[in-house]
């Protein structure tokens, strides 16, 4: 029983030292996932997250990104024969409407309006075409070197795809704007020329998951279900992607939770590295005044 004691010890200190043990990675339904730290880039957890996948409607927070940092959310955008016409998710914009950009946007994000996207696009790029021109010109400078645009919605094309690692990097650089971040961040929203609210079709923020602080939902047949989330806890923010997931919501939380919990743990075993550290110097600083003192009353 004796012997047995160091053994047990050493696993005890190792499951509190050591940032990687304790609880086991998530396991999640999705294809390709990947978990940030927002702050620092770190990958936390990556699953099949450089696979080049369609990405359904969280291309959109490409598409909001640029109208907000094109300095036109004042402007009001009127809405085409194209826009209304585009198909799936709506925010039922009429032919000949004028919505401001801003209102456009919250569309966007919080309904998905595919609509929405199309008239956003028209504004800003004077066509669509020129407006995914910009998108993939942006793609570029942030560094997603695995993603081609051929629209701002997110509707199936071939040459339309990202990987979970590309969209996380668009995340991490979208919660940079103050707007951005409202606007994700925002569970319902009227319009000024609507007289009801929208509300989020983000799930984790409206109802499930009290530290989330944002994101964008997306589905087609193509892309399955597809989810990006961000979540704040302690001081420390996550982004979370995920592709073709049959349980999204799940998936979120459990690599929320293990996030957050692997992060504390890096805090515990960087505390207790640099107090030993630390106690390792001040005892180092110690023998050294006792050895010069020593010399100077004459011991040696």
């Amino acid at each position: 029983m004796r012997k047995s004691q160091p053994v047990l010890l050493i696993i005890v200190l190792l499951f509190f030292l050591s940032p990687n043990m304790g609880r086991a990675q998530p396991t999640v339904s999705a294809n390709h996932a990947i978990l940030m730290e927002r702050d620092t880039g770190n990958i936390l957890f990556e699953k099949n997250a450089y696979d080049v996948k369609p990405v359904a409607s969280i291309t959109k927070i490409m598409t909001a990104i640029i109208a907000i940092e094109s300095g036109q959310m004042d402007e009001f955008a009127t809405t085409s024969r194209r826009a209304i016409y585009t198909e799936g998710s709506s925010i039922y914009l009429e032919q000949g409407e004028r919505m401001k950009i801003k209102d456009l946007i919250y569309g966007l994000m919080l309904r998905s309006g595919n609509d929405a996207a199309v008239s956003i696009s028209e504004h800003i790029g004077n066509s669509v075409e020129g407006f995914v021109h910009l998108m993939n010109e942006k793609a570029r400078w942030i560094g997603m070197n695995d993603t081609h645009f051929t629209n701002p919605h997110g509707l199936h094309s071939d040459d339309h795809y990202s990987t979970a690692y590309d969209m996380a990097l668009l995340t991490q650089y979208a919660m940079d704007n103050e707007d951005y971040r409202k606007i994700s961040g925002t569970q319902t929203y009227q319009a000024e020329t609507r007289s009801y609210a929208w509300l989020n079709k983000n799930k984790l923020l409206t109802s499930m998951y009290k530290y989330c602080t944002g994101g964008k939902t997306g589905f087609t047949k193509s892309a399955g279900r597809t989810l990006i989330t961000t979540a704040e806890k302690d001081g420390v923010e996550l982004i979370a992607v995920t592709l073709n997931a049959s349980d999204d919501w799940r998936d979120h939380i459990q690599m929320y939770e293990w996030g957050f919990d692997h992060h504390n743990r890096q805090a515990q075993s960087d505390n207790i590295h640099a107090t030993t550290q630390n106690k390792k110097t001040s005892d180092r600083f110690r023998s050294n005044v006792a050895e010069q003192f020593r010399h100077m009353i004459g011991w040696y």
